[in-house]
């Protein structure tokens, strides 16, 4: 299945090629500036995400897909929220068991391992910051159709959209260093994307992120 395989790649690019890239840029270490701009974006993308979420949380199971260093399974701990915080490298997994303070620990369950997996139970709601960007228009849709039948709100998550930026990036290779270039993520024309994904309930645009060499949209689905 082309899933399996780009899950596959995805999980060798972060947990043997990237990990320590992914460290310092989920962190306050020094960094080049285009990383810092990818900095600033996941930043803002993510305040963005958590916006669609109640400011108190508190008795709320949320799933944290692809949770990565854990920054957003934080957050939502610290409203309160039972995160499920999953991510299929390993290694990110120890980053973010490392980082999580002591306060939260018992908010935060953290499992290596497929973020769709139906052995991870029934959630309130789901977030997905750039967890789902390597995947083709059919991997997405058959992705959120399997988490909205376990999910009582909402799916927020984002895809790379189809601009003309992003696509001359894509294309030149520039969004990171040579050696950090796979996999490769799939831009997609977010209006084309929302109209599939009415098949699986309410879809609500939530805007796109644009700082300098990260550039993200933001898409909500209500089972």
């Amino acid at each position: 299945m082309e899933y399996e395989a780009t899950r596959s790649r995805v999980e060798h690019y972060f947990d043997r090629t990237a990990t320590k890239v992914w460290d310092q840029l989920t962190s306050d270490a020094p960094v080049s500036r285009i990383r810092q701009s990818v900095r600033r974006g996941r930043d803002a993308m993510r305040a963005r995400m958590l916006e669609r979420l109640p400011a108190d949380l508190t008795g709320a199971r949320v799933l944290d897909a692809g949770c990565g260093t854990g920054l957003m399974a934080t957050e939502l701990a610290a409203r309160g929220a039972r995160v499920t915080a999953v991510d299929i490298s390993p290694s990110l997994i120890d980053i973010a068991q490392r980082r999580l303070p002591d306060t939260l620990k018992a908010r935060v369950q953290f499992q290596v391992g497929d973020m769709l997996s139906k052995d991870l139970g029934q959630f309130d709601h789901v977030m997905a910051m750039d967890s789902l960007i390597y995947y083709r228009e059919d991997d997405i849709h058959a992705a959120l159709d399997g988490l909205a039948k376990r999910t009582r709100g909402s799916i927020v998550f984002t895809v790379p959209p189809r601009t003309p930026l992003l696509m001359a990036m894509w294309h030149s290779g520039k969004l990171f260093p040579r050696s950090d270039r796979s996999p490769v993520m799939v831009p997609h024309g977010t209006q084309r994307l929302s109209r599939r994904l009415r098949q699986t309930g309410r879809v609500e645009d939530i805007g796109r992120v644009s700082v300098g060499f990260y550039i993200s949209h933001a898409l909500e689905v209500r089972p």
